[in-house]
């Protein structure tokens, strides 16, 4: 490969990891927004996270194209093709947090014209916590860092605490009140999707790993 033609293939690796990135931006975006419109019951906020999530599926279709002609142009090998390899891997991942943050907005779609239990404080804060690992697993990615990782599974172990505590705040209210059981279940579907939110940013911290290391981690949840 000749320097103009090795210039123009390293312009095309940056190009690819920069579509991530962004991907990655709108993860973060649709699940803030998703969890705004639960919080508010905003109809416009709900339309904004379904637009995100068309978004999504046109970014995760440009870079699965992008990587295998890549592949099959360029023939990579060795760090190369695992960073392509896990660009194929993340984008299933954050295409699927982006599907559990339109699932949120469904959520909010139906609760519309109803009030909350109570004022929403303890989901937001799980939404919060598991952006904050979004963001860190695809800066990691960007970065090429693998140290991240170790501050991923601990904010991740925080996201299964804060779960475990809102689901029995949850089956307390609707034990003590039938007419709870219905919002009750919606809130128990909320924080269900987050915490898959949360097992989907560890995939992409422990793809990160395999990217820069070649080894392979599974953490035990």
């Amino acid at each position: 490969m000749g320097p103009e033609a090795r210039k123009a293939y390293h312009e095309d690796l940056k190009d690819l990891k920069n579509m991530v990135e962004e991907m990655g931006d709108l993860a973060s975006q649709a699940i803030s927004l998703a969890i705004d419109s639960l919080v508010n019951l905003d109809e416009e906020l709900i339309s904004q996270v379904e637009d995100i999530d068309s978004k999504m599926y046109a970014y995760d279709l440009a870079i699965e194209k992008k990587s295998l002609d890549l592949i099959a142009l360029q023939a990579p090998v060795a760090r190369d093709l695992r960073m392509i390899g896990t660009c194929l891997k993340i984008i299933t991942d954050l295409d699927r947090i982006g599907r559990y943050s339109g699932d949120i907005a469904k959520v909010a779609r139906r609760m519309l014209g109803k009030q909350h239990l109570k004022k929403l404080v303890s989901i937001p804060h799980m939404a919060k916590m598991t952006i904050e690992m979004v963001d860190l697993a695809v800066d990691s990615f960007v970065e090429e860092d693998r140290n991240a990782i170790d501050e991923i599974y601990e904010k991740e172990d925080m996201v299964d605490a804060l779960y475990d505590e809102i689901f029995r705040e949850i089956l307390t209210y609707m034990m003590e009140d039938s007419k709870a059981i219905t919002l009750g279940t919606q809130y128990i579907l909320v924080i269900r999707y987050l915490e898959r939110i949360a097992d989907h940013a560890c995939n992409i911290a422990e793809r990160v790993v395999y990217m820069t290391t070649g080894e392979r981690i599974e953490h035990e949840v």
